[in-house]
């Protein structure tokens, strides 16, 4: 048995202020989140340290993939289970140490599982340098998926990957066709990795060709009371792990004023 949450906390001693990182130390002290996979970290590792200890966070296993801009990105892994191997970063020197990738392997009922915690960049449609950042580390990504399923094993990766994949997975899709997030060379990607590559999209599995269940929602307006959002955390599972998945939550707030982050983290446990 393994459980994961992958989640987007806007700032980790935001989160912590906010009462984010205590409803992940519930999830986890309540057997539903082994491995705590975070993006948009957004500190220093002995802040994360920190805020993690305030929080009551006990025995536990971090790696961290710290960026070098303050304040800015940063991914990962807090495990009651230990970790081993733990490898930073994807593809060339670009992405490497930059707070966007930490993988480890994690042992799930005997079997061990690849786990990577990724932040894709945001990228930007109207700026060009921008949006080639996205597409490189996207390459990279696309290589690392690649290994890791031609690999013995078994592999999860996990995050905010800042694209939504299919008309389904945003609420606004007709007027987001030319935004970054929905650009269809972004969108191709997904089905390289989900169709060629094999990878195994658990949030489709169990919820189906529906609309939703979103996970990211936008401060402004009414987006979240309103519903309008997008798609854009996954978890991403090699074939043999998918068969295992045996349920997957959308952690959404009840309410705007109980949010602590523009993301809903996601649950999933193995069996």
């Amino acid at each position: 048995m393994l459980t994961v949450v992958s989640a987007n906390v806007n700032g980790v001693r935001a989160a912590l202020r906010k009462g984010g990182l205590a409803e992940l130390r519930a999830a986890q002290e309540a057997g539903r989140a082994d491995v705590i996979c975070l993006q948009e970290v957004r500190a220093t590792t002995t802040q994360l340290e920190e805020s993690l200890a305030e929080a009551g966070f006990t025995d536990v296993h971090v790696a961290h993939d710290e960026s070098t801009k303050a304040g800015h990105a940063g991914v990962a892994l807090v495990s009651r289970v230990p970790l081993a191997d733990v490898a930073f970063g994807v593809g060339p020197v670009e992405f490497r140490r930059v707070g966007r990738w930490v993988e480890a392997t994690v042992d799930a009922a005997g079997t061990p599982v690849r786990l990577a915690s990724v932040y894709v960049p945001t990228g930007d449609a109207t700026v060009p340098d921008k949006q080639a950042e996205k597409y490189r580390f996207l390459d990279a990504m696309t290589k690392r998926l690649r290994a890791h399923m031609r690999a013995d094993g078994e592999a999860l990766v996990v995050g905010d990957l800042n694209v939504a994949h299919r008309e389904v997975d945003l609420k606004n899709w007709k007027g987001n066709l030319k935004n970054a997030g929905f650009l269809p060379e972004e969108r191709a990607y997904f089905d390289t990795w989900l169709g060629i590559h094999g990878w195994v999209d658990l949030h489709r599995r169990h919820f189906g060709d529906v609309e939703g269940p979103y996970t990211w929602w936008s401060n402004r307006g009414q987006a979240f009371d309103r519903n309008v959002g997008w798609r854009i955390d996954y978890l991403l599972a090699t074939p043999g792990l998918a068969g295992r998945c045996t349920s997957v939550e959308i952690g959404r707030a009840a309410s705007y004023a109980e949010r602590w982050s523009d993301h809903a983290p996601v649950y999933a446990a193995f069996a």
